[in-house]
């Protein structure tokens, strides 16, 4: 092999090698222009293999570059999000428990199903509900509810309280269920 050839060779690689490692910087700086670099670079590497080593030292190391290097990739974004770092960069899946309904407000509501309580304004069909003295804004199903009135607490769906009016109860019904 004359010295030409060979250093066409050795400079195929190194720019072979010099394009991993922009791609490997881009994947940290995220530029864009590192990667057009990076692949512009390893194409070049790859014809000069050709000119210098020849059909099979060119063919042996595109396959290597274009069949290797893509599954290579496939390991590193399989393996890099499971790093400190890599989490950093990655978007995640949200808890199961990170829903609106499972904020400490919101559960705090939760208590108020089938209670009752008295409604401080209008309801149409949102206003403010007076349950065993704390204020809840709450929401009908709809139904318009005038002051004064009692509603029962039938769900709580993404932090409203959703009220339903309840006829007034009959107290003689409750003496006769608690003392017989």
């Amino acid at each position: 092999m004359d010295p030409t050839n060979a250093n066409m060779l050795i400079l195929g690689f190194l720019l072979i090698g010099a394009g991993f490692l922009l791609l490997i910087a881009d994947l940290f700086l995220m530029s864009g222009i590192l990667a057009m670099l990076s692949l512009g670079a390893i194409v070049i590497g790859v014809i000069l293999t050709f000119l210098g080593g020849g059909v099979s030292v060119g063919g042996i190391t595109a396959l290597v570059v274009f069949v290797v290097l893509p599954l290579l990739i496939r390991l590193f974004l399989y393996f890099w999000p499971r790093t400190s770092l890599g989490r950093n960069f990655f978007l995640t899946e949200q808890p199961e428990d990170a829903t609106v309904a499972a904020l400490p407000v919101n559960q705090e509501l939760e208590h108020l199903k089938g209670r009752i309580g008295r409604t401080l304004s209008a309801l149409r069909p949102a206003g403010m509900v007076d349950f065993d003295g704390r204020r809840v804004d709450t929401i009908t199903e709809g139904m318009m509810v005038e002051a004064g009135q009692l509603v029962r607490c039938i769900d709580v769906r993404a932090g409203k309280v959703v009220v339903r009016p309840v006829d007034k109860p009959d107290l003689g019904d409750l003496e006769t269920a608690i003392f017989n």
